[in-house]
This record gives C-alpha cells, sequence and structure tokens, in this order.
C-alpha cells in the first residue's frame, strides 16, 4: 500500500495532543481540582460558555476543552483511517480509538457524578494511557518505515523471549498504572506502588538489555529499546522524587504545593511515554522476530513478512 504522508502526521499531531491531555488530567488529580466544576456533561450549567477559570476551575475546565478536542480528532482519524487505509485490522484500531475515547468521557463524567470514587477514577486514567497506546500504535503503523520498508527478519531462541518479555513488560506497567492511580485517588496506600516499582524496573531493564544485547543490529529495536531504558531510568528519578514531595514531606500540606504538583505531573507524563514506548517495542519484536510468537522456522527458510 502507498505510504499516506498526511494521515499519518494526523496520527502524530493526535497522539501529541493526547499526551497533553494526558498532562492536562495529571494537573487535574495533582492540584485536586477533580471537583472544582461539579457537574457534568455541562460546566456550571453551560456546554458551552466559559467559566471564569480561577482556582482549580482553570484545571478541570481547560482539562475538559482539551478532552473535547481530543474526541474530535479521533472521530477524524477513525473516519479518514477507515476510508484512506486498505488493511482491515487497521480499520478496526481506529475505531477501537474512537470507543476508547468515548468510553474515556463517559468515566470521566462518572467520576464527577459520583464524587470521585478510587475505583472509577483509577479506570479513567489507565484507560486514559491505553487510548494513548492505541493512538501511538496508528502513527507507528501509518509512519513510512512500517509501510514501505521491508522487515529484517531474526531467530530469537532464549527463553523467555524477547516478545514474552516485552509482553510482561507492558502487564507490569500496567499494573503499576493502575496502583498509582489508586494511590493519587487516595483509594490505596503507597507502598503496594512502591514495591511494584522493583518489579517495574527490573522487568524493563531485563527487556531493554536483551533487546540490545542480541538485536542491536535492527534499528526498528534498538531504537524504542533505547528509549524504554532512557525512560526507565527517568521514571524512578521521578518517582522518588514525587516520593518526597507528596509522601515523605508535603502529608501534611493543607493544599498540594508547587514540587509535589510539578513532580507527580511529570512522573505520571514519563510514565504514558514508557508505557507507549514499551507497546511500540512490542509490535516491532513481532514484526521483526516473529519466532518470539511461535514461529521457529531456520533463518534460511525465512522470508520477508510484507507490511
Amino acid at each position: 500500500m502507498p505510504y499516506n504522508r498526511a494521515h499519518h502526521r494526523f496520527a502524530v499531531f493526535a497522539a501529541a495532543v493526547t499526551f497533553l491531555l494526558i498532562i492536562a488530567g495529571a494537573l487535574v488529580t495533582s492540584n485536586d481540582a477533580g471537583l472544582s466544576v461539579p457537574d457534568w456533561p455541562t460546566s456550571f450549567g453551560s456546554l458551552y460558555k466559559i467559566p471564569h477559570l480561577v482556582g482549580g476551575v482553570k484545571f478541570e475546565h481547560t482539562h475538559r476543552m482539551i478532552a473535547q478536542f481530543v474526541g474530535v480528532l479521533s472521530i477524524i482519524l477513525a473516519v479518514w483511517t477507515w476510508r484512506a487505509d486498505p488493511r482491515r485490522w487497521m480499520k478496526y484500531l481506529g475505531l477501537t480509538a474512537l470507543g476508547l475515547v468515548v468510553a474515556q468521557g463517559i468515566l470521566g463524567g462518572l467520576t464527577v457524578l459520583f464524587y470521585l470514587p478510587p475505583a472509577v477514577s483509577s479506570a479513567h486514567a489507565a484507560l486514559a494511557q491505553t487510548f494513548f497506546c492505541v493512538v501511538v500504535l496508528i502513527a507507528l503503523f501509518t509512519a513510512r518505515s512500517w509501510v514501505e520498508e521491508t522487515p529484517r527478519i531474526e531467530n530469537d531462541e532464549r527463553h523467555p523471549s524477547l516478545f514474552t518479555l516485552c509482553l510482561l513488560s507492558i502487564f507490569v506497567l500496567y499494573v503499576q498504572l493502575i496502583l498509582g492511580a489508586m494511590f493519587r485517588h487516595h483509594g490505596l496506600s503507597w507502598w503496594p506502588h512502591v514495591l511494584n516499582a522493583a518489579a517495574v524496573a527490573i522487568v524493563l531493564a531485563w527487556t531493554a538489555i536483551r533487546a540490545l544485547s542480541r538485536y542491536s543490529g535492527i534499528d526498528a529495536v534498538r531504537r524504542p529499546a533505547i528509549t524504554m531504558l532512557a525512560l526507565l531510568i527517568a521514571q524512578l528519578c521521578l518517582g522518588f522524587v514525587a516520593f518526597l514531595t507528596r509522601v515523605a514531606w508535603g502529608h501534611d500540606a493543607v493544599q498540594p504545593e508547587f514540587p509535589m504538583v510539578v513532580s507527580t505531573v511529570a512522573h505520571v507524563a514519563v510514565g504514558a511515554l514508557l508505557l507507549a514506548t514499551t507497546v511500540a517495542l512490542a509490535v516491532q519484536v513481532w514484526r521483526h522476530i516473529p519466532v518470539a510468537v511461535g514461529e521457529h522456522i531456520p533463518s534460511r527458510e525465512r522470508k520477508p513478512v510484507a507490511a
């Protein structure tokens, strides 16, 4: 299929705005501004009037406006993918993104209507990053490197396979995401999140080192592996700073202080990038190292897999 530059760039733009939305959502939670706008789907009784952006309202209402923009982008992306992309699975991936953003909006409304229940608020946070990963995958699958280049294929005969390690990395990251969301929304203590951080560090480091030591010759695998390792180091440092400012030093604070907000928002943002990078690495491993999903074929009998 021909490379569609406009479609790809729009998907990249949608992913960037979604990342901005995650940051806006983290600002709402970190500033305890979740109920600053007390009604939904209206804002102070109006669907279109912009309220006075003071206090927590500026965080919550800005978050809603960005969310509405992401919803519009998702509709355009789903329709564009359905009409322009001949790959059936890509059409359904676009619809999946649209379904996720609708579900995300409903969960966001429920968090307001039911006064921030931890389970619903945590599901809202987890689904936001899931949607972000799906849009990143659409951007990846529409890129010139995916559409036009013939993938380089290599064997993976080690156990566990690199693909298995990628899936395990995604799993521990999701556990960490949910534990962190439950802690931020006051539904869980801090210690499960901290304990699972050790598992995340071990599994992701193992995955990245395996990828770099065995498949550094494959650019599509090497680049996300290096990025994942760098983001992991940054995330561990930010997590430590967030723990100090929010738990060790700021637990008696009357309202969120600036260091608490900055460290927590940065921690959430880097976490979203880390999850999306790990998902991208898993997809690239699946493409370039198909033996990792059970195709035990000798190298001399392999044929390149078309996009």
